[in-house]
């Protein structure tokens, strides 16, 4: 049995009982009495042997209990005793202090004496060394080692600093600069054949004699000169070879880099800090050259035409980005070594020469765009080659767009995106102002402005449909622009993207500084990468890009307005495209209209006259004119369907942003806005049935016979409109209701409509009203 369990902290009674009998049942099945007697037993035995136990451990306790006691008694006291001891040797440690302290004080003094003494007497002999120093220099410079000679002239050195208190110090300084001017013009021969062979050994020489006199800057300033007068050497014979400037400068780039690498494997056996020495050595050979690079470029930017003048400047920028990238490339493995205040002079030097034409980039941008879009010819003799010439040019504007996105990243990495969409701007003000004009253009070559009333009713559908092919070509405008101002955002984006701060906030000067030393620290990363010309030169055009950046990256490069005006500008294009469109098909109409008025039989007696007032109205017949415009609107949908049905995005585009003049009236059901042709068809039918009533209320008198044909004539017009599932317009009901009332009733039907219309057409049929 194991009694363990009734150790355990969560024992239960009944768990254990219920354990026990169930192990009983597996060994003896149906014997619970006996097993349940078993176990009373075992128990009752186990409970004797703990009560045993109990009382064996008790008695042990109880006898162990008076030599404890007596233990513990023997502590105390030896406790006391040692409290007391302690207290006798603190009491002689305070009296020693007290004996002591005086002998002590004089110590201090007399160990300070020593050291002022000692400090004197090393005083004394230093000064008696520089006279010796002093006396044998002569004889030392005769020997004309430098080794030598760096020597004395350290120790000299090195005894003036113990005698800065003595009244002829200054002079002393002096003289020991006359001998370190003279042992460097001694050496000066010696350390520029060395520089010119390239011996390492000899250089480590003098790089020590020179760190020990400290005039490390004077050795160094003969490697510069050295290797400058070389390099400067050979860009003066470029600039007297015939090559172009952008081969010259190739040519220095590829010997100034090629340097770089050999002088760094060489300083790095001579100098402690060979990357900047290297780096120092360029800076001075580009800022040495003569003529200099900016002047080269000026002069190369006068003599260049203005058509030409970007992208020879673009050729020779993206020849100095080619040597830029080389010393890149060539500094990245080992830049935590550099000196990164260095690092970034030479970024400037390089690019420096560039930056007045970086700053005025926007305007040689534009400039170069609208000579680039003048060369696109829109305006041709024949009206055809007007409408081809606005189809090719669209392409060729958007390619000119993209080449000036391409040209402002290049050239700018992304800083010239104001002047870039300022050129933009202006790219598109143009293209706008001369597509206008060739559509006024091609307007007077179809002469849609000079209606002659006089002339033959004949359908000429050529106009419309290069109309309509105009307006396709307004779509494709205006889907591609589109298209482009989403590139361009996301250009500027991904590319200037990097000058904007995280904690950039265009609504506090805070965050202008924020991002002002943001920009600083960043330096400390790659000084290729963080070149910024734009924050110092012109910090307005510096704000407004970031203002730019920071609302393409809170509202998404698709959610902009970077060439707002510009989209503005095509879509007035397309509006004044769907106006030709239009007033080509309303011309035929407009013409018969126009012959109303000057027919003479509305006012005066003709053959229908006498025949009797009585005669029923259908018997007359609709005039020629009206025949004329009824057939021709019939005919619309024919030649309407084709255009809108094609599958064309830019036609459907360029009709859904496009607005017809005469919309449906208030009120009126828009059906037709579902479909295209019959939009188109219900504006022509308004403007017909509005042309139509002003030209009839211009008519000065109407007979009864000529109120009775020009009621005919407007309901033959008014079913040709239910024919095409048109509604007639509410002027037009009223002008042929009142044409049609008898005089009797006439006063009546009049309080119904406009009171104007009545009174007027009361006068046309000579009523009293």
């Amino acid at each position: 049995m194991d009694f363990s369990r009734f150790l355990a902290d969560d024992f239960e009674v009944k768990s254990w009982v219920n354990g026990a009998f169930r192990a009983g049942q597996q060994d003896a099945p149906g014997k619970v009495d006996a097993h349940a007697a078993t176990l009373v037993m075992k128990l009752q035995l186990f409970i004797q042997e703990v009560n045993n136990a109990v009382e064996e451990t008790s008695h042990q306790a109880l006898q162990n209990m008076p030599r404890v006691l007596r233990d513990m008694e023997a502590l105390k006291q030896e406790a006391t005793f040692l409290k007391e001891q302690m207290i006798l040797v603190k009491e002689d440690i305070k009296k020693f202090e007290e004996d002591t302290a005086q002998s002590m004080q004089v110590l201090v003094e007399i160990d300070r004496v020593k050291s002022r003494m000692q400090l004197a007497a090393e005083s004394l002999q230093e000064a008696d060394k520089w006279s010796t120093l002093s006396a044998d220099i002569e004889e030392t410079f005769k020997t004309q080692d430098v080794s030598v000679i760096s020597a004395k002239l350290t120790s000299m050195q090195s005894s003036l600093a113990m005698l800065v208190d003595t009244p002829d110090y200054s002079e002393k300084c002096v003289h020991l600069e006359a001998l370190k001017n003279r042992l460097e013009a001694l050496a000066s021969p010696q350390i520029v054949a060395t520089f010119n062979a390239q011996s390492a050994d000899q250089a480590k020489v003098f790089v020590k004699v020179f760190t020990e006199i400290d005039r490390m800057p004077q050795l160094l300033a003969y490697y510069y000169k050295c290797h400058k007068v070389q390099l400067v050497a050979v860009w003066q014979d470029l600039c007297q070879s015939d090559l172009s400037l952008d081969r010259q400068l190739t040519e220095l780039y590829d010997t100034l880099l090629g340097t770089w690498h050999l002088q760094l494997q060489w300083a790095m056996q001579v100098f402690k800090n060979p990357h900047e020495i290297v780096t120092v050595l360029v800076i001075q050979t580009l800022g040495a050259l003569v003529p200099s690079i900016p002047v080269c470029l000026s002069t190369a930017m006068e003599r260049a035409g203005q058509e030409t003048k970007l992208t020879k400047l673009l050729e020779l920028y993206d020849t100095t980005l080619h040597f830029a990238q080389g010393l890149e490339v060539a500094m990245l493995p080992n830049l935590q070594e550099h000196n990164l205040v260095k690092v970034m002079e030479l970024v400037e030097v390089v690019y420096g020469p560039y930056k007045p034409y970086q700053l005025q980039y926007g305007d040689l941008e534009e400039e170069n765009l609208l000579i680039q879009i003048s060369a696109v010819p829109l305006e041709h003799w024949e009206v055809i080659d007007c409408v081809q010439e606005l189809n090719h040019s669209v392409n060729k504007i958007f390619s000119l767009a993209s080449a000036a996105i391409d040209n402002c990243m290049k050239l700018t990495d992304g800083l010239g995106v104001c002047g870039l969409l300022k050129a933009l701007r202006a790219l598109f003000a143009k293209y706008a102002s001369d597509f206008t004009n060739t559509l006024q253009s091609v307007r007077k070559k179809c002469k849609l402005d000079d209606i002659s009333s006089d002339s033959l009713f004949q359908e000429d559908w050529t106009a419309f449909q290069n109309s309509i092919r105009i307006i396709t070509t307004c779509g494709e405008l205006l889907r591609q622009c589109g298209d482009f101002e989403q590139q361009l955002a996301n250009r500027i984006l991904s590319t200037a993207g990097k000058y904007l701060s995280d904690s950039y906030s265009p609504c506090s000067l805070s965050g202008l500084q924020d991002v002002s030393l943001a920009d600083k620290k960043s330096t400390g990363k790659n000084p290729w990468q963080e070149f910024n010309y734009l924050q110092k030169e012109n910090p307005a055009e510096h704000a407004s890009l970031l203002e730019t950046l920071y609302t393409l990256k809170e509202k998404g490069t698709s959610n902009h307005s970077l060439l707002s005006a510009s989209r503005t500008a095509l879509t007035r294009l397309n509006q004044l495209a769907h106006q030709l469109a239009f007033d080509s098909v309303f011309l035929r109409i407009k013409q018969q209209l126009l012959l109303i008025s000057k027919m003479e039989g509305w006012s005066s007696g003709g053959i229908g006259e006498t025949l009797t007032d009585d005669l029923p109205n259908f018997s007359l017949t609709p005039l020629e004119y009206i025949s004329n415009i009824g057939q021709y609107i019939m005919s619309l949908p024919l030649h309407l369907e084709p255009f809108v049905t094609q599958e064309d995005s830019a036609l459907e585009l360029a009709l859904h942003a496009g607005k017809l003049p005469y919309p449906p009236e208030q009120g009126d059901e828009l059906p037709e806005l579902d479909n295209m042709a019959d939009y188109w068809l219900g504006s022509i039918a308004r403007a017909t049935m509005q042309t139509y009533c002003e030209v009839i209320l211009q008519i000065p008198e109407l007979t009864v016979h000529s109120t009775k044909q020009l009621a005919t004539d407007i309901d033959y017009l008014i079913n040709v409109m239910d024919a095409l599932g048109l509604q007639p317009s509410r002027t037009l009901q009223n002008i042929v209701t009142l044409l049609k009332t008898k005089l009797e009733d006439y006063r009546q039907t009049a309080k119904s409509m406009p009171r104007r219309l009545a009174s007027t057409i009361a006068t046309m049929r000579g009523l009293e009203y």
